[in-house]
């Protein structure tokens, strides 16, 4: 194989909802595979939108059926293959929560105020996104 390697296309959410006594709270899963703290997110199907990726990595992940809000800016970087990976991400509204069940690709999943789900997510592009939500600067 060449020195160009075909760039890896995934999608995901960030999804948000109320917190009880005010305030937002942010899905962040544990992926036991990698044993890291990561936004909902994974690689498209052939012929897959990232819109339709998005919102199936996210039910496959969480359980949770949501509707997409804003895109927001695109996250660019190498992955452990040394391929680069593009991921866009969308803001999310929950529209049906069928319930969280634990998998082999997601064990774990936790709601989180900002700060915390920042303090907790294992990558920094994954807390450069929800650093710009805290600062109020989230669109592309």
């Amino acid at each position: 194989m060449g020195p160009f390697r075909r760039e890896v296309r995934a999608a995901g959410g960030v999804i948000l909802r109320p917190r009880e006594g005010g305030g937002v709270e942010v899905c962040v899963v544990h992926r036991p595979r990698y044993d890291d703290w990561s936004l909902p997110k994974g690689k498209l199907d052939r012929r897959e939108s990232f819109e339709q990726a998005a919102l199936r990595e996210v039910y496959e992940e969480t359980g949770l059926r949501c509707r997409l809000r804003q895109e927001l800016e695109p996250v660019r970087y190498t992955d452990a293959r040394g391929r680069p990976k593009l991921v866009r991400y969308w803001l999310m509204d929950i529209a049906q929560d069928t319930g969280f069940l634990p998998g082999e690709e997601v064990d774990e999943l936790r709601w989180l105020e900002l700060p915390a789900a920042a303090g907790l997510l294992t990558y920094d592009h994954d807390r450069e996104i929800v650093a710009s939500l805290v600062a109020g600067r989230p669109g592309p």
